[in-house]
């Protein structure tokens, strides 16, 4: 019987001073895109053209993400392609 290993989470670091805030806001919606991807993808979303904006956005209210702008669904779909 093989048990199940614990997953530590990452530590976190600070983000790096002085940048302009565009890059910071690129980071985190990159952050928030790739999250969302991973949890479609676990779910049984494989296909970019089934990753609608209103699964997306329902997959974010039942993780705990605040709702992604068109911008953000775009780059989720972006990640599932890629996969």
């Amino acid at each position: 019987m093989a048990t199940a290993s614990t997953v530590r989470p990452v530590q976190k670091k600070p983000l790096p001073a002085g940048l302009p805030r565009e890059w910071y806001e690129s980071h985190n919606r990159r952050l928030k895109a790739m999250r969302l991807a991973i949890s479609l993808l676990d779910s049984g979303t494989y296909d970019a053209k089934r990753a609608t904006n209103r699964k997306i956005r329902t997959m974010a209210v039942r993780t705990g993400i605040h709702r992604p702008s068109n911008v953000t669904c775009k780059m989720v779909r972006a990640f599932i392609k890629d996969s």
